[in-house]
């Protein structure tokens, strides 16, 4: 079964589950630190999708202005990663799996995005899983000068120091084909959501990860929900 247009979704028909919704959602986001990134979720049943004010927006559309589908979404992505997205969605739909992927998109625009999508699977009251849902994590644009410098000297020891966090860092960079300082934003970012110190996470990044064993792309969605939920496993 190939995927069909995404319905718009109905409030009234939202499964419940048991985690942080709609403005509230929006609001987690927004401390992210440096990095530009907004949140999504893709049900199922209906293949309904909701994205944040901030991936909207990514993809050049004022929030509100535009219903999100799976055709639309396709729409966007690079001719030369729209076959593989479109493979990746198929493979959660069947499999109930989460969706998680870097690829390049283009938007209303035509500036061309590489984005980071790391997900974990939904699920409702019941533990069943319903949908995937996650984040939209912009790559495009680099940290500036300014922010560089700042980074530099309030933190002017870290990646020296602590050899958790550079392992931690060599994680991400791994998995997700990213550079260190983008690593290093992923980790602050969770760092902040959880309120988790950013040692005792990339702690139990370091204890976690070699108890991953999977082909590439089934350790990316495993990585994704390591990342998601480290921080329910500090002690």
């Amino acid at each position: 079964m190939r995927l069909k247009r995404a319905l718009k979704w109905n409030n009234a028909e939202m499964p419940h589950t048991g985690r942080v919704v709609g403005s509230e959602l929006d609001e987690m986001v927004r401390t992210h630190g440096n990095l530009r990134l907004g949140s999504f979720r893709f049900w199922f049943v209906g293949q309904r999708w909701e994205w944040s004010d901030e991936v909207a927006r990514m993809h050049g559309y004022e929030p509100g202005t535009v219903t999100p589908t799976t055709e639309l979404l396709l729409a966007h992505k690079h001719p030369e990663d729209r076959q593989h997205v479109q493979e990746l969605l198929d493979r959660a739909l069947h499999s109930g799996g989460s969706f998680s992927s870097r690829h390049r998109f283009i938007d209303t625009r035509g500036g061309e995005h590489t984005v980071l999508v790391l997900a974990d699977r939904m699920t409702d009251a019941d533990g069943a899983v319903v949908g995937t849902e996650g984040y939209y994590i912009d790559l495009t644009d680099t940290l500036d000068e300014a922010r560089r410098d700042a980074l530099n000297s309030t933190l002017p020891d870290l990646f020296a120091a602590r050899a958790s966090i550079e392992q931690a860092k060599g994680a991400l960079m791994l998995v997700y084909g990213v550079g260190p300082d983008q690593a290093f934003e992923l980790l602050q970012w969770r760092s902040q959501q959880t309120n988790t110190k950013l040692r005792t996470l990339a702690d139990r990044i370091v204890a976690d990860f070699p108890n991953l064993r999977a082909p590439r792309d089934e350790l990316r969605r495993q990585f994704d929900h390591l990342l998601l939920t480290v921080h329910q496993r500090v002690e």
